[in-house]
């Protein structure tokens, strides 16, 4: 999932969704958490949900678009097809489901190779701190 600039707001069709806080990436990588197997159908509700951008836009492409219609995001549809699946997809609960930390493009990989489980991180909540931007 891309992380936005700290001084613009989530877009209210995302902050609906999205973690209530910011997260380094680099910090989240360094993390010992064990990883599972985990059913795509558990994380598939991301694909419609517009967590990705066109070259001028902001949170205005849903995963499903790109999947849909590749030749229309080319830049997306690359970025997806060279994700590198062998590390797990970092999740955390949040707002009653899992959400992505990181990892959107190697799910959407994943499905669109017709796999039924993906390999996650579950990160704890009481690990944010370690995290956090």
């Amino acid at each position: 999932m891309k992380q936005t600039p700290s001084l613009q707001p989530l877009p209210v069709h995302i902050a609906l969704y999205a973690f209530d806080f910011r997260w380094s990436n680099e910090l989240l990588w360094q993390l010992e958490v064990p990883t599972e197997k985990m059913n795509v159908d558990e994380l598939i509700w991301h694909f419609d949900i517009p967590w990705l951008h066109t070259p001028n836009g902001r949170f205005d492409l849903k995963p499903t678009d790109v999947m849909t219609h590749q030749n229309h995001h080319p830049e997306e549809y690359a970025r997806t097809m060279q994700s590198d699946t062998s590390y797990p997809i970092d999740i955390m609960f949040n707002k009653g489901r899992w959400l992505i930390l990181d990892g959107l493009h190697r799910l959407m990989k994943s499905v669109d190779a017709g796999k039924q489980t993906v390999t996650v991180r579950k990160i704890p909540r009481e690990l944010v701190p370690k995290i956090e931007k």
